[in-house]
């Protein structure tokens, strides 16, 4: 048996090659190829600031572009749908391709303004000189993304951290912390990818237009719901979060600067809300609050004394223990009139404020202007 077995296993790998397929033959080539000629660019931004956007659907009968409003494409003998917008300004601006009713992404591009959902693609225009917003070619400070244990919530969350250059140039120094909230649908990604929060900061520190600061995104849904972000149960809950999880995990593990005159909190939409009245409920904890077109401040049925009880009764110590209370909303943003409804409270009631209002909606263009405005705000002042 020992010498048959090695015969009976050439056998069958005789029996094996003899029945194998032949080898096709190669026909294959890299270049030229039908899916290199079909790909489309879009959007395409022209040197004059204006925006070719193109769409293949050669079934559709109808497609037209949300940008800007609705403007109707149209549809070439390929099968391919183009619009050529603007100029326009240097900005950011999201869009959205409608066909025959159903509202679609660009599948071209991979600029998305994303989130719990991703809902617009995204198209930028260079400035010249660059934007604010834009990479400029400055010292950049560097992007952390870190897990811990939500107590209030019992799971796990994450929290993003921007640290500017000069965390790891001066090993020595400690820095203030600005916590940074996102709106309803986004979530502590958003805020350092589509509101380019880091940049921003580089371009100003670089300029000597900002303090060199960490800053802090983390998630501001405790379930996805409207609720879990908006309700007085669900601010609640990201507030006992954010002092009793976030903030001392930060202290432990990066070269905080002591004190409240150190921290500051503001935020976007559901998270201007939200650090509104965190900020204001504890100003034992943070000198500098803002909000950016905030929802909840904006509603006609808010109510400052019932959101932050004893708040309007001792203006001048709120005056003295506020550095900063920072209001910006969009002009053509329906909250704005809301907006303004607030301000006429703290001002009849003798408080502080800085108003920045600015161009725009409810979108990612005014909440970078927010920020940038609000980051040359905080932390010149401390002591």
């Amino acid at each position: 048996m020992k010498r048959l077995l090695p015969l009976t296993l050439a056998t069958v790998w005789l029996l094996a090659a003899q029945e194998a397929p032949p080898r096709p033959k190669n026909t294959y080539h890299s270049s030229g190829g039908a899916s290199q000629q079909q790909r489309l660019v879009s959007p395409e931004v022209h040197a004059d600031r204006s925006i070719t956007f193109r769409l293949r659907a050669p079934e559709a009968s109808q497609v037209s572009l949300q940008f800007r409003g609705a403007k109707p494409m149209t549809k070439g003998a390929d099968g391919v749908w183009s619009l050529t917008a603007g100029p326009v300004e240097p900005e950011i601006y999201q869009y959205n391709f409608i066909v025959d009713g159903v509202r679609i992404l660009d599948p071209g591009n991979p600029n998305l303004k994303n989130g719990r959902a991703i809902d617009a693609s995204m198209v930028e225009v260079p400035g010249n000189p660059p934007r604010f917003d834009e990479v400029q070619n400055v010292a950049h400070g560097a992007l952390q993304i870190r897990t811990y244990t939500s107590t209030p919530l019992k799971k796990l969350r994450r929290v993003y951290v921007y640290t500017p250059p000069q965390y790891d140039s001066e090993p020595a120094r400690r820095f203030p912390v600005l916590y940074l909230r996102h709106g309803s649908g986004d979530n502590e990604e958003n805020w350092s990818d589509t509101g380019r929060a880091g940049t921003i900061l580089d371009n100003l520190i670089a300029q000597r237009k900002a303090v060199p600061m960490i800053i802090v995104m983390p998630n501001g849904d405790t379930d996805g719901t409207w609720g879990g972000g908006s309700s007085p149960e669900g601010i609640a809950l990201l507030g006992e979060e954010l002092l009793h999880d976030i903030v001392p995990m930060i202290e432990k593990n990066y070269r905080v600067a002591p004190g409240r005159e150190n921290r500051a909190i503001t935020g976007l939409s559901m998270g201007g809300g939200q650090a509104f009245t965190i900020g204001l409920k504890h100003m034992d904890q943070f000198a500098w609050v803002g909000e950016f077109s905030s929802g909840l401040v904006s509603d006609t049925d808010f109510r400052l004394d019932q959101h932050l009880p004893g708040f309007l009764e001792h203006p001048a110590d709120v005056n003295q223990k506020l550095k900063l209370l920072f209001l910006s909303c969009g002009t053509e943003d329906p909250r704005y009139p809301g907006q303004l409804d607030l301000l006429e409270v703290l001002k009849q009631h003798g408080i502080r404020y800085v108003w920045f209002p600015t161009p725009g909606v409810h979108e990612w263009k005014v909440w970078r202007h927010a920020l940038a405005e609000f980051a040359q705000e905080v932390f010149q002042r401390v002591g």
